[in-house]
C-alpha cells in the first residue's frame, strides 16, 4: 500500500506560503538541503492541488521528471508536463486509486486545502514539517481548514544550523 508523507515547509506561525501565496522566504538550500536528496529518491509519486501546481510550474522547468505526479483538480488544462495526470477524485477516491497503483512513498506536495482533505480523511502516514525561523504574519495556513482534530505522535526532531528545525509525525492512529 502506498504511503502518503505530508512534506512541508512552514514559517514559525504556521504558513507555507505568503498572502500572494509566494515562497520567496525559504531557504535557498544551497547550504543544506535538510535531507531533500534523500527524501526525493525514495519518491514513488506525488500528489498536489491546481494551485500547488500552478505555482511550481512558475519557477521554470518542471522539477520532477520521471516521478508520476497527480494534480486534484475540477479545472484540469488542456496539457501538461509529461509524467502529470489530472484527477478530479476526491482525496478519499484519489488514495484508494492509489494504493492499487503505487507501493512506495507518495509525496503530499500540497496546497493546504488539499492537505486538510487527506488530514481529516485520516490519509496522511506521516508529517513531516520543517519549521523555518520567519514569522510572516499571514498567509496560506499549513492546513486549509477547520474539523477533525487529529493527534499526532513525535517521531523525531532535527535542528539544523541555520535554525531550520525538521519535525517528523506520525498519527497515533495511524492506518
Amino acid at each position: 500500500m502506498a504511503r502518503i508523507v505530508y512534506y512541508v515547509a512552514a514559517s514559525l506561525d504556521g504558513f507555507i506560503a505568503d498572502s500572494a501565496g509566494g515562497v520567496g522566504w525559504l531557504p535557498d538550500g544551497e547550504a543544506d538541503d535538510y535531507g531533500y536528496a534523500e527524501f526525493y529518491a525514495g519518491v514513488e509519486a506525488l500528489v498536489m492541488g491546481r494551485r500547488t501546481y500552478d505555482q511550481v510550474l512558475s519557477f521554470g522547468e518542471w522539477p520532477y521528471p520521471g516521478k508520476r505526479a497527480y494534480v486534484l483538480t475540477h479545472s484540469p488544462p488542456a496539457s501538461g508536463p509529461p509524467d502529470v495526470q489530472f484527477m478530479s477524485a476526491s482525496a478519499v477516491d484519489f488514495a484508494r486509486d492509489i494504493a492499487s497503483r503505487h507501493s512506495g512513498t507518495v509525496w503530499l506536495v500540497g496546497g493546504a486545502d488539499l492537505a486538510d482533505q487527506f488530514r481529516q480523511s485520516g490519509l496522511i502516514d506521516e508529517y513531516q514539517v520543517f519549521v523555518i525561523p520567519t514569522i510572516l504574519g499571514q498567509g496560506v495556513p499549513l492546513f486549509g481548514g477547520e474539523g477533525l482534530h487529529t493527534l499526532l505522535q513525535l517521531d523525531s526532531a532535527q535542528s539544523h544550523a541555520d535554525g531550520v528545525v525538521q519535525l517528523r509525525y506520525r498519527p497515533r492512529n495511524a492506518r
